[in-house]
């Protein structure tokens, strides 16, 4: 960015020549009038008395006009300098409003607004007051600082990351948005959104102008809202679209590496008469404290979700036909044999009916184990219910045999 020195110069020169010229030319008119003026009376008056009152009245005409001409440019003068300290004092209070607007903008902001450089250290030049309540650290402890750069902020990973989105949109003269997780001084970390671009200063360098902004309620919002669309309100389970769409994970991933895969198919024996006779709240205390003895009772890798009313699904990777049959099995026990809270004190003795389904043996798709698996479930309670029925072998089974 190239400065020049020349209309500066020129501007403060400007008064001194104008001056000059003015006093130049009212000389210049002064001396011709004597010159000129005296000889042209001389010429038309020769009696003494009369050309010595023509001098004296002619004096008086050059003070009159030359008054005159003084108070106009004098008066045309003090109107442009009234004028211009109008326009001054409006810009200077206009601007004293707009730095009262920002004062106030910066101090009431979520966050900072900060400037910085572009180095990897993203080393501050300035921050606003906010600094102290996003960050934790007072700004005499990140501006300048060798010791801490607002980069030792972010992990390196983040650092990373951050940095490149960062350094693609300056090449590119664009503004920049990014979210990351920012290490406050007192170890917490929250979310910030960055918003900023690359500018030139006064002193002709680059920098990054920017404001950072809490957001960590919004992303913890986000995944409230996130777990919400995955999870069963009641009990908490993974809901039907979650647990199929892990399903579908699950299969893909056995199908590479050839192993077993093993669903359980859960439905209460007459759940109904629990609603019927309790209520449904305490149906609802029933349908929850099973579903934690389901998680207590699987494995860390199992996935159990609630498919709608008394129905419940387990997968199990890596599990086989004798696997899975002893883990029905233990779960339908332990069902029996622990009552249940109805939430008001008392308890209810349940059953369940479990039908199993394993890939490869039932199923190749997920469609085909969970409609075997639902099979295998009406058998179990044709049987009398309290029981586990295995799947039927599929028919690409009995073609491979």
């Amino acid at each position: 960015m190239t400065r020049t020195h020349d209309r500066p110069i020129f501007n403060r020169s400007l008064p001194a020549r104008r001056a000059f010229w003015a006093a130049f030319i009212y000389l210049v008119a002064g001396f011709a009038w004597i010159a000129f003026s005296d000889r042209v009376v001389e010429a038309w008056f020769e009696d003494a008395a009369t050309l010595s009152r023509v001098q004296t009245w002619k004096g008086f005409f050059f003070i009159l006009v030359t008054g005159l001409v003084l108070f106009t440019a004098l008066l045309r003068q003090l109107h442009k300098d009234r004028a211009l300290l109008a326009l001054q004092h409006g810009q200077r209070q206009a601007l004293r409003s707009r730095e009262r607007q920002l004062t106030v903008l910066m101090d009431n902001l979520p966050g900072m607004a900060y400037r910085r450089l572009r180095d990897d250290q993203w080393s501050l030049l300035f921050v606003s007051d906010g600094c102290v309540e996003l960050t934790g650290y007072e700004p005499s402890e990140l501006i300048a600082s060798r010791r801490l750069g607002y980069s030792d902020l972010v992990d390196a990973a983040t650092r990373e990351r951050v940095g490149r989105t960062i350094s693609e949109a300056l090449t590119a003269d664009q503004p920049f948005s990014v979210e990351y997780a920012l290490i406050r001084k007192d170890k917490r970390e929250i979310w910030v959104w960055e918003r900023g671009r690359g500018v030139i200063d006064d002193h002709g360098e680059a920098v990054v102008e920017g404001i950072v902004l809490d957001i960590s309620e919004r992303k913890k919002l986000e995944s409230e809202l996130a777990e919400l669309a995955t999870r069963d309100s009641l009990t908490g389970l993974l809901n039907r679209r979650e647990l199929s769409r892990l399903l579908d994970e699950e299969l893909e991933r056995a199908k590479r590496y050839q192993r077993s895969l093993a669903i359980l198919w859960i439905d209460f024996d007459h759940f109904k008469d629990v609603n019927d006779t309790y209520g449904h709240a305490a149906g609802d205390s029933v349908l929850k404290a099973v579903s934690k003895l389901f998680l207590d009772s699987v494995r860390s890798v199992d996935l159990v979700g609630r498919f709608g009313g008394e129905e419940f699904v387990i997968v199990l990777p890596e599990m086989d036909v004798n696997e899975a049959h002893e883990t029905a099995e233990r779960l339908r026990t332990l069902v029996s044999s622990v009552p249940q809270p109805l939430g008001d004190g008392s308890s209810v003795r349940l059953t369940i009916s479990v039908g199993v389904a394993v890939f490869p043996n039932h199923g190749l798709t997920a469609a085909q184990l969970r409609a075997a698996a639902d099979r295998a479930m009406y058998r179990a309670k044709d049987r009398g219910r309290n029981c586990v029925s295995m799947a039927h072998l599929s028919p690409h089974v009995h073609n491979d045999a």
